[in-house]
């Protein structure tokens, strides 16, 4: 594994577990234990039924672009070898949308809809990001 010169997550006490599950290939969303609602971004508290308690739940990993933007500014030197690069926010089959990057394929094959399925990248020894490919036709 080479230096990774970019950003990375801050792991706290609400998104700890998330990031565990990076790391074991795993994609976890909190479900909420008081009304069920399905939840991403990790926070402590259902916003909506105000529920403290909650679980983690394996997302299967598919889901659809939702909406896309191609990156050509530069606002951090770790990104300047990769841009244009694309930032997605992808819908997963679960019904929670995740803000990721979506790799190996170009800026112009991506279209609203697209369905796409998550992949880690290793970018240090402790962190592992989720990223989504254009679901392959099995």
């Amino acid at each position: 594994m080479g230096q990774y010169s970019k950003p990375l997550p801050q792991i706290t006490l609400d998104t700890q577990e998330f990031w565990e599950g990076c790391k074991r290939r795993e994609l976890l969303i909190q479900r909420c234990l008081g009304c069920g609602a399905l939840r991403f971004y990790p926070r402590p508290m259902c916003s909506d039924c105000n529920s403290m308690d909650t679980e983690w739940i394996k997302a299967n990993g598919k889901g659809k672009i939702y909406t896309w933007i191609v990156t050509y500014h530069v606002v951090h030197p770790g990104f300047a070898a990769e841009a244009p690069y694309v930032v997605a926010i992808v819908e997963l089959e679960e019904g929670v949308r995740m803000t990721t990057n979506v790799v190996d394929c170009t800026a112009q094959d991506i279209y609203f809809g697209m369905p796409v399925e998550v992949v880690f990248d290793d970018v240090t020894d402790q962190i592992t990001l989720p990223k989504f490919r254009p679901l392959k036709a099995k």
